[in-house]
């Protein structure tokens, strides 16, 4: 199986960087954020087929009933507040006939083993602009699901994905809560760890 791994960091996946060479497994590293991982892995895509992306990284979680580092599967992603407020009234980007907001993994033909099928499924949102607002987040807690996880490029990696129809997944974990921001409070270095030995297990586990 020909897998490409989809990092906005090379930082979160640079332990692995030697298993995946190894296995000569390519990575692509974007950059932050929706535009440049739109960018780089579409322009990736125009040239190159794969099997399977798979999109790893760190993530803010709502739901505080999980340690951090804990590692979660997202099978649903959107892009957050995509769309037009009117006066008190959010419309949604679909609402206004303009596109969509929300995409979702792909699986491969293959079936994936145990490393992948064993992760909690969690629904994502992917901002601009990480919420560290009290009132923000206190709101948020009312419109989203407990589990839900916060990047800065999942729905942009999924969206890709689907405009060239390509099997697509996205693991991430949890570094950190959402909460006004504390940097005291997160856990980026457990949640790496947790992400590379679950990484090379997972590439180990696919390529025997």
């Amino acid at each position: 199986m020909k897998i490409l791994i989809v990092a906005a960091t090379e930082f979160e996946i640079a332990k692995s960087i030697p298993t995946l060479n190894d296995y000569q497994i390519e990575y692509l590293i974007t950059g932050v954020g929706m535009t440049a991982t739109a960018f780089a892995l579409g322009t990736r895509l125009a040239s190159e087929t794969y099997d399977l992306l798979l999109n790893v990284g760190i993530a803010g979680t709502f739901d505080r009933s999980q340690p951090l580092g804990t590692l979660v599967k997202v099978i649903q992603d959107s892009i957050f507040e995509l769309g037009a407020e009117d006066h008190e009234e959010f419309i949604p980007i679909e609402k206004l006939g303009f596109g969509q907001s929300s995409f979702y993994e792909q699986l491969p033909d293959i079936t994936l083993k145990s490393t992948y099928t064993r992760l909690q499924s969690v629904p994502g949102i992917t901002v601009n602009k990480v919420h560290g607002n009290k009132n923000t987040i206190e709101f948020l807690r009312t419109i989203f699901v407990p589990d839900t996880i916060e990047t800065m490029e999942g729905a942009a990696f999924f969206y890709a994905a689907s405009q060239l129809n390509t099997p697509a997944i996205q693991v991430r974990a949890l570094s950190n809560y959402v909460e006004a921001r504390d940097t005291e409070n997160w856990k980026i270095s457990k949640a790496v760890e947790e992400l590379n030995a679950w990484l090379v297990e997972f590439i180990k586990e696919h390529q025997s």
